[in-house]
């Protein structure tokens, strides 16, 4: 709130008070006797301060002037230095003469052996070797700096003690990363400057954390197998599964689904066709033993004359025995009869085993046609930009596709192989009834004769 307000509010409180006319126009004479004597005071302060702002503003100006004129001198200045430099560089590039393209090869060496030991195994063994690199290289990119002679020789020394150590397979103990996430301290074992294994296992070197890690996903167990054999080698020639490419290789070993991955890539239609074999193949397996074990029967049957009801060529046998009075095409009917009856039992669920054949790939046909229809969707939702987004539907349809046909292929074959052995046992049978029918005929032909010579006497 203002003085002049608080006056105011003064005169009007004090006109509360007046009780007449008079003592109110005396008030408001001394209340502006009091306001004219705060606005001179106020114009007497301000008219002081005047000279004060003129010399602040004189202050200001010579100091611009000042200031005008040191820039002056030092754009001349600046210039002056620009020429100069330009006259010491060109000085510079002369004198250097072939030892500035010495210095530029130095710094390209520097920056790709840089780049070589981010990815080097032997990195995990010896530490610390990028930063004099990124140091030096960082020296040679600036002008002002030339190599010395200290830094070049340690440039060459750490060319050759890579070249040395890339020829050597040595054991050294670090913290290594597990793949569950822990850290232990074990003897990690480095082939060259190719790969590094520990306790069986293939590990990775990852320049960013300086760490050595074992590998989430190791390859199949026969590079595995390799790894104990060179450990516990004791310093013998043995074979080794090696990286040369420094781990890429080995990457896509890792990414390369093994058996059950693959089955898991046909889906729904994958495991129908496994559990229609795993059918197939108990039914096989039952044929078979069946068959040997008929076989067998039959076999020791033939070496015996006395008919046994255990095997399909005794009750054939014992048609014949059961029927000694029969004329020859009689018994010749109740011969097929019982082998008619014996077929069916040698042959049965053969008939499966084939039809197990011929629809395995029919069923791995649908899921090919099943994967390239998701295929297709993927297609005309997210394009052919990515291909990994067509993998699924390319998996299941070339594996369904191969399950299909590794299942009917040996379904074949055993149903041929089977179908031969009853066909075997069929034609023995065959042959056996032949046999006796015809020796039932020639017991009834020497009958006739016998009984025409003793008319004929």
């Amino acid at each position: 709130m203002t003085f002049a307000s608080l006056s105011c509010l003064s005169a009007v409180s004090h006109a509360q008070d007046a009780l007449t006319l008079d003592d109110l126009l005396n008030q408001l004479e001394q209340g502006q006797i009091t306001q004219t004597k705060q606005n001179q005071a106020r114009e007497s302060q301000f008219k002081s301060k005047v000279n004060q702002q003129q010399d602040m503003l004189n202050d200001m100006s010579y100091q611009r002037d000042n200031a005008l004129v040191l820039s002056v001198q030092l754009e001349q200045n600046f210039a002056d230095n620009e020429i100069k430099l330009a006259n010491k560089a060109e000085a510079l590039d002369k004198r250097l003469g072939e030892l500035k393209e010495l210095f530029g090869v130095l710094q390209q060496v520097s920056g790709d052996t840089r780049s070589k030991f981010q990815t080097s195994v032997i990195s995990a063994q010896i530490p610390g070797r990028g930063q004099f690199l990124d140091e030096f290289a960082q020296s040679m990119g600036s002008s002002s700096k030339l190599a010395s002679i200290a830094e070049i020789e340690r440039l060459w020394f750490e060319l050759q003690r890579e070249m040395t150590q890339s020829g050597k397979v040595t054991t050294f103990n670090r913290e290594v990363v597990l793949a569950n996430g822990d850290r232990n301290n074990a003897a990690v074992t480095r082939v060259g400057g190719f790969n590094l294994i520990s306790n069986g296992k293939y590990l990775e070197y990852i320049d960013e954390t300086g760490t050595v890690a074992e590998l989430i996903r190791q390859p199949s167990n026969r590079y595995l197998a390799s790894t104990s054999d060179l450990v516990n080698s004791g310093g013998n020639t043995t074979s080794f599964a090696l990286d040369p490419t420094g781990g890429s290789i080995l990457s896509l070993l890792v990414q390369a689904p093994d058996l059950k991955e693959r089955v898991d890539q046909g889906g729904p239609v994958g495991y129908i066709i496994l559990a229609i074999g795993l059918v197939g193949l108990l039914i096989a397996l039952e044929r078979l033993i069946s068959l040997v074990f008929i076989g067998s029967r039959v076999e020791r049957q033939l070496k015996s004359a006395v008919a046994s009801s255990d095997n399909p060529l005794g009750r054939v046998m014992q048609v014949k025995d059961n029927n000694p009075n029969l004329d020859t095409e009689t018994l010749e009917l109740k011969l097929s009869e019982s082998i008619l009856r014996e077929v069916p039992k040698l042959s049965k669920r053969l008939t499966l085993i084939k039809i197990i054949s011929v629809v395995a790939p029919l069923i791995g046909l649908l899921g090919t046609v099943t994967g390239m229809i998701n295929t297709f969707q993927a297609i005309t939702l997210f394009g052919t930009g990515d291909p990994k987004l067509m993998a699924g539907g390319i998996s299941q349809a070339l594996v369904t596709t191969v399950l299909g046909l590794v299942v009917a292929i040996p379904m074949v074959f055993i149903f041929a192989y089977l179908n031969g052995r009853s066909r075997n046992i069929v034609n023995i049978l065959q042959q056996e009834s032949t046999g006796i029918i015809a020796e039932r005929a020639e017991s009834a032909e020497l009958a006739q004769s016998q009984t025409l010579a003793g008319q004929g006497a």
